[in-house]
């Protein structure tokens, strides 16, 4: 109870002596905090199979592989009578997926992660035979082929005494599809952009316009917390890759929701600059029982028939500690709080607490979150 109470002591004390405020958020960039709509990756997936493989592919069970591998030869006029034919082991039937970032080209390579989704060991030292990759419309985009990194692999005799790193069923190809069709993103066509915040704030948006229009005059306006859209100035119509240049490097200072993020794992507190308390009273008080045990030795007179005996006796002590109560004025910050807090010691979980129970009473003007 003596720790409990130095501790809201030094919390008092630190409220009425502290000078220290939060600032205000760095300035930063319109670049880190929205992009132009219309600019964004794609996604492509197909389905092929990885050939060469020393005895770790799909064993016979897996019917895709089967199939796949008898299709595939037929494309090249080669007739499969029996199964026997092909030693499976030696393929493995992958899904193969890949980003497709903004404004590639025909003949543009990218990089491609090759899965398996059979029973193979491990895929590493195959080549990926050409497999088409599409998009959510279906659209072929790109082509992959090549040899596949795992950067792991297993070893061992397969009676149990086997070593493994990484995952050898999950491999890449640096540079290992071909693009074959250009995605259009074509912007400004219409005289007009617009850009999409990270993370959507009215207040955010207001003042993102509001810095564009101190730039060029009256052209952009904040359409929803997260739009902002933009008239493209006619000096800028044939150029609109500077005019987006010029825009992303504006600085704002951008607003957010007063939150503090708890980590009791690791026991980490982050706060937010803009987090208040309000004036508030703090109480508790403490109740410790303790149970003891002797053991007392009975030793009978002498020359007498008694017996020695052995007795265990219990006492059960309560002692209930004093509460203390302190009122904490609306001048103390989150910030002096738990630097109070930090300063005797005071475990994660106590801190977590402390400022639970003040959110729970309205002191806090935050948005408490345990991660």
């Amino acid at each position: 109870m003596k720790k409990l109470f130095t501790i809201l002591t030094l919390i008092l004390c630190i409220a009425f002596t502290s000078t220290t405020v939060f600032a205000e958020s760095a300035p930063t960039r319109i670049k880190d905090i929205a992009k132009v709509q219309g600019v964004r990756d794609n996604q492509l997936v197909g389905y092929g199979l990885v050939v060469g493989l020393q005895g770790t592919g799909d064993s016979d069970k897996i019917t895709p592989m089967i199939s796949s591998t008898a299709s595939m030869l037929r494309t090249f006029g080669v007739a499969v009578d029996t199964d026997s034919a092909i030693k499976y082991k030696n393929i493995a039937v992958v899904m193969v997926t890949a980003t497709l970032p903004p404004f590639v080209r025909e003949g543009d390579n990218i990089d491609i992660i090759v899965s398996s989704m059979g029973d193979a060991k491990s895929i590493q030292g195959g080549t990926l035979l050409q497999t088409p990759l599409r998009a959510g419309n279906g659209e072929v985009y790109a082509v992959a082929q090549g040899p596949v990194s795992t950067g792991g692999f297993i070893a061992g005799n397969g009676s149990g005494n086997t070593a493994q790193k990484n995952f050898p069923t999950v491999g890449t190809t640096p540079n290992g599809a071909i693009v074959e069709r250009t995605v259009e993103d074509e912007i400004g066509q219409q005289g007009q952009i617009s850009l999409s915040l990270a993370i959507a704030d009215f207040t955010t948006a207001t003042r993102v316009a509001g810095a564009i229009n101190s730039a060029y005059g009256s052209i952009a306006h904040a359409a929803n917390p997260a739009r902002i859209d933009i008239r493209i100035p006619n000096f800028y119509r044939s150029n609109v890759v500077e005019f987006v240049s010029t825009i992303e490097e504006l600085s704002i200072i951008p607003d957010s929701v007063a939150k503090v993020v708890f980590n009791e794992r690791t026991g980490t507190i982050v706060m937010g600059g803009n987090v208040t308390v309000d004036e508030c009273a703090i109480t508790q008080g403490g109740l410790s029982i303790r149970v003891t045990r002797e053991t007392d030795i009975s030793q009978p007179a002498p020359f007498s028939y008694g017996r020695t005996m052995r007795t265990v006796t219990n006492e059960t002590d309560v002692e209930e500690q004093p509460s203390s109560s302190i009122v904490m004025p609306p001048t103390t910050n989150i910030n002096d709080i738990v630097g109070a807090l930090n300063a005797v010691g005071a475990t994660p979980r106590d801190c977590i607490s402390i400022l639970q129970a003040m959110k729970a009473a309205g002191a806090i003007h935050a948005v408490l979150e345990i991660i």
